[in-house]
């Protein structure tokens, strides 16, 4: 990345709101890149508390310690919003994903505050999706009504499993009966939300990984997220590794997941999301077709085009040091622009995770550059069978989907 400045901190909100209309001024400028058009754009909510942490979770959570200021990050989000409106200015939100963390632990009343705050400062589309991350450990019934109420339209909740003996050993504060009935109270509130699950978990066996996805699609979920568990660095889990199934073990999972899914009438639009017909999740497809996003929270991430440029932001990640630097009006810690020479690979990493691949020409308008950028690469993808390109589609094979780390990295070459 080319850096572009410094954030400053400790300066007077009038100030910091100037210096945001003066870098959005500046990105505007003559730049390395030729964008026909700005893609759609998300609005990511970062909540940064949780219940207790999770052995496997690299995330930016950290856990209740008694409680967690809600007004005051509440004003936070407001102010950092704020701050960034002069980047965003006249653009429609088309999705919104509040995740976490465990957002479920807002009040329903802090929920709703947050939803008119963004209602009051962002035109949102007339379809917009507002996806919510929930706990099952967090669910009542009557407030999740209460966030329906508030403009919540779709939940995503982190069973992870059904199966107490495997809750217990990732860290779970729910067990196999509130996962249960936090999916009951999902149905009874919403139409539209997803379950998380993970398979490959600590001593798990072919038929209790058969379990949890039946119970799960007997559900009749519009969406479901399956994860293979990873031993992620800077967990617990990465320094006391659990006994996990071999590979083959988690190879013959993933056959049955395919199995299960396709028989229950879902397709397996990107490496891990699985979706009843028209109920795709459009957050996640706008990160994967390379859309932008502006992220606001504790170690919230944005990246946002300008006609000539493409800019990355991180906020502030320890939520107190980003409370401060909120009340300062300096939210973000990072800002810098995307180069050409990264752009190619950026694009790749996205995109190829999904299943029927993209028109050729959404290369063009997502990074502003020509698709012979990446022609060399192109061509060494495809002669190793793990790539499918013609005039109107360009899409990872079976061997592509099945070894995608090394067709992504195809595209770091030079």
């Amino acid at each position: 990345m080319i850096p572009i400045k410094p954030v400053a901190a400790n300066v007077p909100a009038e100030q910091a709101a100037s210096g945001s209309a003066q870098a959005a001024l500046a990105f505007l400028k003559p730049g390395s890149l030729q964008l026909s058009a700005l893609p759609p754009l998300s609005l990511y909510v970062h909540f940064p508390w949780c219940v207790r942490k999770c052995p496997y979770c690299d995330f930016n959570s950290h856990e209740v310690k008694g409680s967690f200021p809600e007004q005051e990050y509440l004003d936070a989000l407001r102010t950092d919003l704020e701050m960034a409106l002069p980047l965003i200015w006249g653009r429609k939100i088309y999705t919104i994903f509040i995740g976490g963390g465990t957002p479920s632990l807002l009040s329903a009343a802090g929920l709703d505050r947050l939803l008119s705050d963004l209602r009051t400062l962002l035109p949102f589309d007339g379809d917009i999706e507002i996806t919510m991350e929930a706990n099952p450990g967090t669910f009542e019934a009557e407030k999740f009504r209460s966030y329906r109420e508030s403009g919540i339209n779709r939940l995503s909740i982190g069973i992870q499993s059904f199966n107490a003996r495997h809750l217990q050993a990732l860290g779970r504060i729910h067990d196999g009966d509130q996962a249960l009935k936090a999916v009951e109270i999902a149905h009874a509130n919403f139409d539209n939300f997803n379950l998380d699950l993970m398979y490959a978990l600590p001593q798990q066996t072919l038929a209790e990984a058969r379990a949890d996805i039946e119970t799960a699609i007997a559900f009749a979920p519009p969406h479901l997220s399956l994860y293979h568990l990873t031993l992620e660095p800077n967990t617990l889990f990465a320094k006391y590794p659990p006994p996990v199934p071999d590979d083959d073990t988690s190879a013959d999972m993933q056959d049955l997941i395919a199995e299960l899914t396709s028989a229950g009438g879902y397709a397996n639009y990107e490496v891990s999301a699985y979706a009843q017909a028209k109920r795709r999740a459009k957050h996640n497809l706008n990160y994967w077709q390379f859309g932008d996003y502006l992220g606001i929270g504790a170690g919230a991430h944005s990246k946002l085009s300008f006609p000539h440029r493409i800019v990355r932001q991180m906020r502030y990640k320890h939520p107190q040091t980003y409370l401060e630097q909120a009340r300062a009006g300096t939210p973000v810690q990072e800002e810098a622009e995307i180069g050409r020479d990264a752009l190619g690979f950026e694009f790749m990493l996205n995109a190829l995770r999904l299943t029927e691949g993209f028109p050729p020409n959404l290369f063009a308008e997502r990074t502003g550059m020509g698709l012979n950028q990446i022609e060399k690469q192109l061509n060494l993808a495809e002669q190793k069978g793990m790539l499918y390109r013609d005039h109107a589609l360009i899409r990872p094979t079976d061997l592509g989907r099945r070894f995608l780390n090394d067709l992504q990295e195809i595209f770091l070459l030079d």
